[in-house]
This record gives C-alpha cells, sequence and structure tokens, in this order.
C-alpha cells in the first residue's frame, strides 16, 4: 500500500509518499481501505517530533479516516466487507489502509459525503467527550477558542445545540464573521482584549465553560474569565506548555482547570466516545443540526502542501487527504 512516511523529523519537505507493507487486522480490528484522511494539528506537532504515538502504535501519522471495510478481525460479528464507515485513529492514517479496533469504527451520518465524513470524527469525539467531562449544561456560557478551526467551528455548533449561549474568538473579520454565522452570540478579535469583551457581553458573568487550544499564553486570562464555579479545559499547546496559575484567583472562584488528551486513551475509552458520537451528534448532523465545517481537500500526494497550509493560520475549518 502507498502511505505517507517521515524518516526523519521537521518540515513539510519530510513527508514522503511510498510503499510500505499492508496492515492486517487483529482480533477484535478492522481493516479499513481508506478513502480520505483528516488533517489536524497533532500532525504537524508529530511531524516535527514533539508528539510521538503512544507505545505500540504505527509511526505513520493521522487520527481519523473514512473508508469502506476491506477486512474483518476474528471475533467481530457487526460488521462486513464493503459497509462505509469512520474511524478514530491513535495513528496510521495517512495510508491506503489502516487496522483499527472495531470499538473506533462508527458508520458515518447517514447522507454525508464519505470524504468529509473523514474530517469529523475526531472532532467531534474531542469536543463531546470534553464538554460531558466538565457538565456543560443548557444555559450556561461557553467561550471557544480559535472558533473557526476543525474544533472550533464543531464546537460553537454543538454548545449552541446543546443550549448553551456560545462566545469565541478569532483572528480576522472575516473569521469573526464565520463564528457568528456557526451560531456564536458574539465573537471577539483574539488580537484585542476578548477577556473584557467577554465579560461585557455577559454582564459581568463570565464564561461557565472554555474550551481552549491555546495553553499557556492564556491561562491567566482564561482563569480571569471564568464565572464563579467555571471550569476550564485545556486540550492544545498552540500558545506553549507551562504557564502560571494563580491559586487565590482559582480558589475565589470554586474554579476547576482541566486538560485532557484523547489519543492516548484506552481503547474502551474511545469505544465510549465513538459510541457516544453516535448516538448524539451523528442525529444532529443528518437534520442539519450542525454542518460539517467547510474543508479544503488535498491530493495525498501534496500531503506537505496541506501541512503548510494548516500552519499558516489562513484555514477555515478541516483540510483532507484524499486517496484515489
Amino acid at each position: 500500500m502507498r502511505a505517507i512516511v517521515t524518516e526523519s523529523f521537521g518540515g513539510p519537505e519530510v513527508l514522503q509518499l511510498l510503499d510500505v507493507p499492508t496492515p492486517e487486522p487483529a482480533p477484535g480490528e478492522l481493516l479499513i481501505r481508506v478513502s480520505a484522511s483528516g488533517v489536524n494539528r497533532a500532525d504537524l506537532l508529530q511531524r516535527q517530533g514533539h508528539y510521538p504515538p503512544p507505545p505500540g502504535i504505527t509511526d505513520i501519522i493521522g487520527l481519523e479516516v473514512s473508508g469502506v471495510i476491506a477486512e474483518v478481525g476474528e471475533g467481530v460479528d457487526d460488521w462486513r466487507p464493503g459497509e462505509q464507515c469512520v474511524a478514530l485513529l491513535a495513528g496510521g492514517g495517512y495510508a491506503e489502509f489502516v487496522a483499527v479496533p472495531a470499538g473506533q469504527v462508527v458508520r458515518p451520518p447517514a447522507g454525508l459525503d464519505l470524504v468529509s465524513a473523514a474530517g469529523l470524527i475526531e472532532v467531534a469525539a474531542t469536543v463531546t467527550s470534553n464538554f460531558t467531562r466538565v457538565g456543560l449544561a443548557a444555559g450556561e456560557t461557553v467561550l471557544v477558542h480559535g472558533g473557526t478551526g476543525g474544533i472550533g467551528t464543531f464546537a460553537i455548533q454543538y454548545a449552541a445545540a446543546l443550549g448553551a449561549r456560545v462566545f469565541t474568538t478569532a483572528g480576522t473579520a472575516a473569521k469573526l464573521a464565520l463564528c457568528r454565522e456557526l451560531g456564536a452570540e458574539a465573537a471577539f478579535d483574539y488580537h484585542e482584549d476578548w477577556q473584557g469583551a467577554l465579560l461585557g457581553a455577559t454582564a459581568g458573568h463570565g464564561a461557565d465553560v472554555i474550551l481552549d487550544v491555546i495553553g499557556a499564553k492564556y491561562l491567566t486570562a482564561n482563569v480571569d474569565a471564568l464565572a464563579d464555579d467555571g471550569r476550564l479545559v485545556v486540550i492544545g499547546m498552540q500558545g506553549g506548555r507551562k504557564g502560571t496559575l494563580d491559586l487565590s484567583t482559582l480558589l475565589a472562584k470554586r474554579g476547576l482547570v482541566t486538560a485532557t488528551s484523547l489519543r492516548g486513551r484506552p481503547v474502551a475509552q474511545k469505544a465510549a466516545i465513538c459510541a457516544e458520537v453516535a448516538q448524539t451528534v451523528w442525529p444532529l448532523v443528518e437534520t442539519g443540526t450542525i454542518k460539517p465545517a467547510a474543508e479544503t481537500r488535498f491530493p495525498a500526494a501534496s500531503v506537505a502542501e496541506a501541512h503548510r497550509h494548516l500552519a499558516s493560520g489562513d484555514a477555515f475549518g478541516k483540510l483532507i487527504l484524499t486517496w484515489g
């Protein structure tokens, strides 16, 4: 099979399309013939040597795919070859075939193009699992940083579908407008005083929940922007790994700061998250309540171009690699 291989760490130029052995499904696994692979910021980090795969997982990059079942491993009874699917991966998605634990494979939403479906499972799993973790409820105020990325565009719509008041940050007038179109009550330019703008828009209440992809750079401002009993969930480190936390502020607000990563979770946990996505998110997609993010497609051979585009900051929504 063909796969995107990195024989060293570095810039997009280290990504090579080469022939490698096709994996075989172990008991409890499915072999998927890949139609499309989602491109995520974690992929850029892995390429640079900053986000290694969990032990025992292939070095091939890629956290989500869509495709059709090519082979069913021993002990898997509810799939048949030829069925369409999407899969949440710990690695291996930049390839024509990938072997995946069956619990991390679900059928795509009805009516959704199979290639577009490749860019939905990872963001849906990330957002739903984290909003469930911090108990986001109807009527609460949520702040989503990075509102026009794959995570952000989904999180705005999902939080709104849950009945939350949604606010977000973005960096250009066009991106701010898109956030409002997706359902954000207001969108704030992150180059300006977004914390003050949030407090003004909520009459000083702040955010009951903050979903943050930035990390250290925003830690102090995020805690200051929390409402009483507010919850900050950190899911990315685009703004650094180490920050200073004022515990007195956190104590006064009875605040919670938590951080999660999806990739390294046990298979059983990821299977439960995928089941939640299929049960709670897919119906919202099928009714049009949640619309898939705007996407940019690249042939697999143009993977370096895809990585450059994502790193540029100019990308809207999801980037997807297609396999002919």
